[in-house]
């Protein structure tokens, strides 16, 4: 019982994004890990994408290569981190731990999970205020900052004025800087969020 792979068996990536593909167990006396093996299913069969055994962790296919890692130095976790998430990375994960026992007799459990890689749009940003609010006095330093999420990369827009009205651009980036505010820098402002 003590050699039960869990995990979550479906998760969505965000393309472009990042996930891990949860595989542990409990370490367990007089089981040795000998191997671990990580295998991707799709229309065209079965390929493995990554492997360690005592020679070390190697990537075996690759267009996972600097995509992929699993854990160095936690007993019992082989989770699968990727990263720089494709459409065609969707498919069926599979995660195989072969063990060793005292007798020497082999035991392979395996666990898999499903992966659907989806395009997630932009949402609406929210602005979040520096540390000392949106009352200021003049001389003070702050800045305002946009917050969005959706596939990366995201790109941000600071304007000036009202949306759909008069407005003036004032710069790209997350974060809009005032290092010594005037009165003049009151009023109001307004950001946008983009991605693909």
């Amino acid at each position: 019982a003590l050699l039960d792979l869990s995990g979550l068996h479906q998760l969505n990536g965000t393309w472009k994004g990042s996930t891990a593909l949860p595989c542990t167990y409990v370490p367990s006396e007089g089981f040795t890990q000998q191997t671990l093996v990580w295998s991707v299913t799709r229309d065209h069969g079965t390929s493995t994408i990554f492997r360690r055994d005592d020679s070390g962790d190697h990537v075996l296919l690759s267009r996972f290569r600097d995509r992929v890692t699993v854990p160095k130095n936690s007993p019992g976790d082989v989770t699968l981190q990727m990263k720089n998430l494709e459409i065609p990375d969707s498919g069926l994960y599979t995660c195989q731990v072969t063990w060793s026992s005292k007798n020497n007799s082999l035991i392979t459990k395996e666990m898999t999970t499903t992966v659907k890689v989806v395009k997630v749009a932009v949402t609406k940003p929210v602005i979040r205020a520096g540390e000392l609010g949106l009352v200021l006095p003049a001389g003070a330093s702050t800045s305002l900052t946009c917050v969005a999420s959706g596939s990366p990369p995201i790109s941000y827009r600071w304007f000036r004025g009202e949306p759909g009205g008069a407005a003036r651009r004032l710069g790209s980036g997350a974060e809009l800087t005032f290092d010594r505010l005037q009165p003049s820098h009151a009023g109001k402002y307004y950001c946008e969020a983009e991605n693909r």
